[in-house]
């Protein structure tokens, strides 16, 4: 690769003026989805995004939020509410594995889960983990996991309230409460977001692009969130937590002949945990769960005066079983022995030649530390009812240098599944379909930075390539789906932070080559919609009862189609934020986002929205200790 301005600003994140102040002492955030056990120093690539941090950004949606972050792409169809699309580390978007407080999401018939329609105000906590992890988590993990964690409560009865509105007839409202005492926790919570959006899609109709329609109109959307989440500490070794999310939308978008065109989805999850320590070393989880992906399509030709006529449903339900054992070999070893059973099944309007099938994971997992040096070794086989066995791992070593600097090597293999559509959609799918399968290779560097006193910082690099093969596409030679095409991903991310006083900068730079390996007319072109480099820039100050922010995202130029004769621009967005602090409980918040009101696509003739203004009411009574 070949990007010697951006590798120039590779050195931001690591770069900063030197004070002589008193040092600034940053806590550790505990990780769990990179081992399926916690952890503050972990040899994988992980971003943990908490509930301060989505509220200091003002971030309206989760793929808003993971916009700018080290190895992410973001490809949305339109404003608020169409279909987004995240490439971890410039792999398919059905390559990340999603999970919504242990339990996995998503459509099993697409094999996409609907980030657009999670609503945000309803999660504490993000941990999105870069790098193969099949090893322990079975299919879709070929470019990471993507954790999200419901609001837990806790503490004494607390009540919050949030009021928003702004730019495309925007309206949010919130409100939840959250409590629990000594022993157990609580959390209710519920949103209800609406705008009239923006037109989503500038189709052509001959030659077909886009949405393949021209339909000038704005296409609002609405949610409706709910979650609940209870747990109680029986004693120290043995608690139980229960938990529920449920999302409702209705969007309206552009996609056919008819004026009108609606769908209405619903996303929910449901599970329990049961953590229990029979003997000191040996804590034993055992958790189940549900979840529910929904989709129905509507059209309503204003001409016949009929209404909403429905046209299309997808239906997918998914029961997942897990059985964890954690062993603590001495203080320094852990060893992990684990089962995962899941059954999805599928229903709907479309007549799939089968309507269900199970999967049985085994894994282990051993951890040790050897004084400076940290090893993970992993292996799975997952029995899958349709494609047999199929067995994966992942090693990963590390090694601490004097002055906190850690280097680690890591090597992993993953797969991904085929999904109902691959192999039986109508015209399309085929039965004799093989997994995805994908190899990985990583070096990763990061430390603290050595500033001075009242100066704290971190920094982290990370290079890898991914091999990917047997990647499922149409085949018009068979006329259905093949494992046909191939791809090589070489990438470099970097990120730093820096906090001195009451200033915080904090900056992420991809530099990625997605190069197309399949035998034809393509081969060596770029995959589409993954841009070659991306940069975000983060500065915010705090001012007494104030703080003001600003964050800059850079996107580089990619391609639409796996021709590379789509160009999509590179482009820039700057959003600005304020806060203010009435006291403690009450803060009110504006954000303009898109400043210099960029003309940008993610997605070709797919219209991104411009500049907008929001303003936001905020009360929440801070929790006493």
């Amino acid at each position: 690769m070949k990007h010697p301005l951006m590798l120039a600003a590779c050195a931001l994140p690591l770069a900063g003026p030197a004070f002589a102040e008193e040092p600034v002492t940053a806590l550790e955030p505990v990780v769990v989805t990179a081992t399926r056990t916690p952890e503050t120093q972990t040899l994988a690539s992980v971003t943990v995004i908490d509930r301060a941090e989505i509220e200091r950004k003002q971030a309206r949606s989760v793929p808003d939020l993971l916009r700018g972050l080290p190895g992410i792409a973001v490809a949305q169809s339109g404003g608020p509410g169409q279909g987004a699309s995240i490439f971890l580390r410039g792999t398919n978007s059905d390559h990340v594995l999603v999970l919504v407080d242990g339990i996995k999401i998503g459509s099993s018939t697409s094999g996409r889960a609907p980030f657009e329609d999670l609503p945000i105000e309803q999660i504490e906590r993000i941990e999105i983990v870069r790098g193969p992890r099949s090893s322990l988590y079975g299919s879709e993990a070929i470019g990471g996991v993507i954790q999200i964690f419901t609001r837990r409560g806790g503490g004494p009865l607390t009540p919050r309230l949030s009021v928003g509105g702004g730019s495309l007839g925007t309206a949010q409202v919130a409100a939840g409460v959250t409590g629990g005492g000594e022993r157990g926790w609580f959390n209710l919570g519920a949103n209800l977001d609406r705008t009239d959006g923006i037109n989503a899609c500038d189709g052509r109709v001959k030659p077909f692009a886009g949405c393949g329609v021209e339909q000038p109109d704005r296409d609002p959307y609405r949610n409706l969130g709910v979650s609940a989440r209870a747990g109680y500490a029986f004693s120290d070794a043995a608690k139980l937590d229960v938990h529920l999310l449920s999302s409702e939308s209705r969007t309206d978008f552009d996609g056919s002949a008819y004026a009108g065109n609606l769908s209405r989805s619903q996303q929910q999850v449901l599970g329990t945990k049961a953590t229990l320590q029979p003997l000191t070393p040996w804590t034993l989880i055992l958790s189940a769960g549900r979840s529910w992906d929904s989709y129905r399509a509507f059209f309503d030709d204003p001409e016949t005066d009929v209404g909403a006529v429905f046209v299309d449903s997808f239906e997918t339900e998914r029961d997942l079983l897990s059985l964890q054992n954690d062993v603590a070999l001495g203080e320094a070893h852990l060893l992990t022995l684990g089962l995962d059973y899941q059954e999805d099944r599928v229903g709907g309007t479309v007549d799939y030649s089968e309507h269900s099938r199970d999967d049985l994971g085994v894994f282990g997992e051993y951890q040790g530390h050897f004084g400076p040096t940290d090893l993970k070794l992993s292996l799975r086989q997952d029995d899958n009812q349709q494609f047999g066995t199929h067995a994966t791992g992942n090693a990963a070593a590390g090694y601490r240098l004097d002055g906190g600097t850690q280097v680690s090597l890591s090597y992993g293999t993953a797969f991904k599944a085929p999904s109902f559509n691959d192999l039986y959609y109508p015209d399309y799918g085929s039965p004799d379909l093989e997994p995805e399968q994908s190899r990985s290779l990583e070096l990763g560097l990061n430390g603290v930075l050595p500033l001075g006193a009242r100066l704290d910082g971190t920094w982290d690099v990370r290079l890898y390539e991914t091999q990917i093969d047997d990647l499922i596409a149409y085949d018009a030679a068979s006329r259905a789906a093949a494992n046909i095409r191939e791809a090589r991903i070489r990438g470099i991310e970097a990120s730093g932070a820096i906090r001195y006083a009451d200033w915080k900068v904090s900056s992420n730079l991809t530099l990625l080559d997605p190069e197309n390996r399949s035998s034809g007319a393509n081969q060596g072109n770029l995959l589409p919609r993954r841009p070659e480099q991306s940069l975000e820039i983060d500065v915010e100050r705090q001012f007494a009862r104030w703080s003001a922010g600003a964050s800059l995202f850079i996107a580089g130029r990619r391609f639409d189609d796996l021709a590379n004769t789509t160009r999509l621009d590179s482009y820039a967005l700057l959003d600005l934020r304020v806060e203010y602090a009435v006291n403690p409980a009450l803060k009110v918040q504006a954000r303009i986002e898109n400043t210099f009101d960029e003309d940008y696509e993610t997605a070709y003739l797919y219209n991104r929205p411009g500049r907008s203004f929001y303003l936001t009411l905020n009360y929440q009574p801070p929790i006493a200790d």
